[in-house]
């Protein structure tokens, strides 16, 4: 009995040195654990402050809201790590601070691997938001797909396409790949290939294809128009004529190239100017001819062997 009532003031007292230990050692903790939660506090104010000026400089160099949502976050984040680090150091827990630090390493060491295109995607995002390139209801062309941009998040673009189908392009090809904006000067050139007969008068034809083409009401004046010939062609010596329309959707470009195909075409036949078909010409006097030159009647071979079909332009 002595010996049950001797363990038991034993481990009283063993409890009751513990306790007063840990008593002790939170007293003197008390004005680092005071300090750590001021530290906190003004953690809060802080991470307001840096994200109220994160958005407003963000904003001046990013319409994108996603991109810029992405900085405050970040921000606030960045911010509230410092405190807490700060913190839990001042509490003497510097150690456990070593150790998360060590572990968000290895972590983001390892997701950096997994995540390869998914980072570069993301990355290409911001700068794409930086940089701006283009703007959402803008026409480009990027990765061989031309048409409107829908949509640029942290991940990909999104076009709408001319036939009106979605594409989605990683960022990542966005931003390596050649890319063409269509909508940013405002306007765009045609450049309108045909041909005049041989014998036609060259001068003639030059003037009359300037002078319709100026006639356009919706070709951008401050700009002239231009027209070279630029070869001899099978059939027609051929032609280039180039002018500028004002673009702000595809339709703009459209018009203009329907119509000036349509006047030209109009105005060359009103001044016997041709537009030649192209011209075949058909040998039946070679190895492989024969059993066909056999099968014509005799009056389509009359001649020779060798006949040439007609331009039906003439």
């Amino acid at each position: 009995m002595q010996e049950s009532t001797s363990a038991l003031e034993t481990a009283t007292s063993t409890l009751v040195d513990k306790l007063t230990e840990w008593y002790v050692e939170f007293v003197a903790l008390l004005p680092n654990m005071l300090i750590a939660a001021v530290i906190l506090v003004l953690t809060i104010y802080a991470s307001r402050l840096a994200q109220r000026a994160v958005r407003a400089a963000v904003q001046r160099v990013s319409t994108y809201k996603n991109v810029n949502n992405l900085a405050v976050s970040l921000t606030k984040g960045v911010v509230a790590a410092i405190g807490i680090f700060a913190a839990l150091s001042v509490v003497g827990l510097g150690t456990v601070v070593a150790t998360l630090l060590a572990g968000a390493g290895i972590a983001g060491l390892a997701l950096g691997f997994a995540f390869q295109d998914v980072a570069a995607n993301f990355i290409s995002g911001v700068l794409l938001a930086v940089r701006r390139p283009f703007r959402e209801g803008e026409i480009v062309e990027s990765n061989g797909h031309e048409g409107t941009v829908e949509e640029v998040n942290l991940r990909a673009t999104h076009l709408r396409t001319f036939q009106g189908q979605i594409v989605v392009i990683p960022n990542k090809q966005v931003l390596q790949a050649p890319l063409v904006n269509f909508s940013r000067t405002g306007r765009r050139r045609i450049d309108l290939a045909c041909g005049v007969a041989y014998g036609d008068d060259l001068e003639k034809a030059k003037a009359l294809a300037l002078e319709t083409i100026e006639a356009i009401e919706f070709r951008d004046e401050e700009k002239a128009v231009d027209l070279y010939y630029n070869g001899f062609g099978g059939s027609s010596i051929d032609f280039v004529v180039r002018f500028w329309v004002p673009f702000a959707k595809q339709t703009d470009y459209l018009r203009a190239q329907s119509d000036s195909i349509m006047r030209l075409k109009a105005q060359f036949e009103a001044n016997d100017i041709t537009i030649p078909f192209p011209i075949r010409t058909l040998d039946f006097g070679v190895v492989g001819g024969e059993k066909l030159a056999e099968a014509l009647p005799p009056e389509l071979l009359a001649g020779g062997e060798r006949t040439a079909g007609t331009d039906a332009g003439r």
